[in-house]
């Protein structure tokens, strides 16, 4: 039998994650036959959400008792990998989709944990349900919004966006700057900070809608790659929230992420496993073009040239490269029993993020460098596509050398530098 796509990177799986494989690959050739035009119109292809809903892969993540598929963070990054192979674009904007599971799948083991109290457990069980049944039972689109532009010299993420308290529920103002399927998600999870709190305990989450009142789209992002991910983001002006669609206990948020294995919500290395896909993607059609294309005076595959045949060596050192890294990451952050602490595993994930977005866009330099100006070059072709999508890898979450260095003050002073801030 044929391996399915994810199998490529999660060699293991089980007879479950198999399954869901096969949902995955069900839908790859819909999503591949729309990559291209994607990436030159620069939007996301919105019947796309039809498809995967359709395919119980909007719960990917979410627990069959929430109307999901069941599965895990092995399932997740085999998913993005193997969407990204077919459309990278549409792998990291589902990527983020399922990220938002987090906030319902977090606030669960945090309660099972005992981190809330009585008179907090039923609003904090209750934003849990409505996250996992939106995308499970549901099976709608939900875009995860925490990045700003305002940065911090001490914080990963600084959240400027404020909620105030009214009759009722809250009132939003902010700017939001990047999350995939701005004005096509259903739904918007949004990160803001509680009036009257200056530090992340002040941090809540938000069901916003898409249309509602006071709720505006920025200015479209004309990107280099990743084209069709919708990442320009949104403006709230003074967006009414009803108090049901809130999660706004103090620390609450913060209580939920002690519960991550990994930084932050645990699941970043399914977003840098689109770049592994769209990388090993690449590779296979780079490689199937040398062999297949011949040298007119000889009829020797071009792939048996000294220049081409050194440029392969390189091509596969990089993506082993990129795919061992990732897949230890993976495994620290999925093992039934935890293999390091939690601040060995971030560390790690720091350096881990890094390694795989340098050696997938390098990886990218040598596939356009053998395909040569006939088949690399030109801009809406594969090489030069793909090449243009692993570039965004290098600065998406925090590029390479923020990562080293953070890795770096973990390791003499033992702990990750503050995840969020507030201003």
């Amino acid at each position: 039998m044929d391996k399915f796509t994810g199998q490529a990177f999660i060699e293991d799986m089980t007879e479950a994650e198999l399954e869901r494989a096969r949902r995955v690959d069900s839908v790859l050739p819909a999503l591949a036959a729309q990559a291209a035009e994607v990436d030159a119109r620069g939007e996301f292809h919105v019947p796309h959400i039809k498809t995967l809903s359709d395919a119980g892969l909007l719960g990917l993540i979410v627990p069959e008792a929430y109307g999901g598929l069941g599965g895990g963070l092995r399932d997740l990054c085999a998913a993005t990998f193997a969407i990204a192979s077919a459309c990278p674009s549409t792998a990291l904007t589902f990527f983020f989709h399922c990220s938002s599971a987090s906030r319902g799948l977090l606030a669960l083991e945090a309660l099972d944990a005992g981190l809330f109290d009585e008179q907090e457990a039923p609003q904090v069980q209750a934003f849990a349900d409505k996250v996992l049944h939106t995308m499970g039972t549901e099976g709608k689109w939900l875009a995860n919004f925490a990045s700003e532009s305002v940065k911090s010299e001490k914080a990963a993420i600084t959240i400027s966006t404020t909620a105030k308290p009214v009759e009722g529920g809250y009132r939003l103002s902010g700017v939001k700057s990047f999350g995939c399927a701005t004005g096509v998600a259903d739904r918007y999870l949004v990160t803001a900070s509680l009036e009257g709190h200056d530090t992340a305990a002040g941090l809540c989450t938000f069901f916003v809608d898409r249309d509602a009142d006071g709720v505006s789209e920025r200015e479209h992002w004309d990107a280099i790659g990743m084209r069709g991910t919708a990442t320009h983001g949104i403006i709230l002006d003074n967006v009414f929230v009803a108090a049901e669609d809130a999660l706004a206990i103090p620390a609450a948020f913060t209580r939920c992420m002690q519960m991550s294995r990994g930084s932050f919500v645990g699941n970043q290395v399914a977003g840098i496993a689109c770049y592994l896909g769209a990388a090993w993607s690449l590779y296979n059609y780079t490689i199937n073009q040398l062999r297949t294309k011949t040298f007119a005076d000889s009829d020797k595959p071009v792939g048996t040239a000294p220049y081409q045949q050194e440029l392969i060596g390189k091509m596969l050192v990089e993506l082993e490269t990129a795919t061992i890294w990732l897949r230890r990451q993976v495994d620290l952050e999925s093992s039934e029993s935890p293999i390091m602490s939690k601040d060995e595993v971030v560390k790690r994930w720091r350096l881990c993020k890094g390694v795989v977005a340098e050696s997938a866009f390098k990886l990218g330099t040598y596939c356009v460098k053998a395909s040569g100006t006939g088949g690399g070059t030109g801009n809406h072709g594969v090489p030069a596509r793909a090449l243009r999508d692993l570039c965004m890898g290098l600065v998406q979450a925090f590029p390479a050398e923020r990562g080293r260095l953070m890795a770096a003050q973990m390791e003499i002073e033992g702990s990750e530098q503050a995840q969020f801030g507030t201003r």
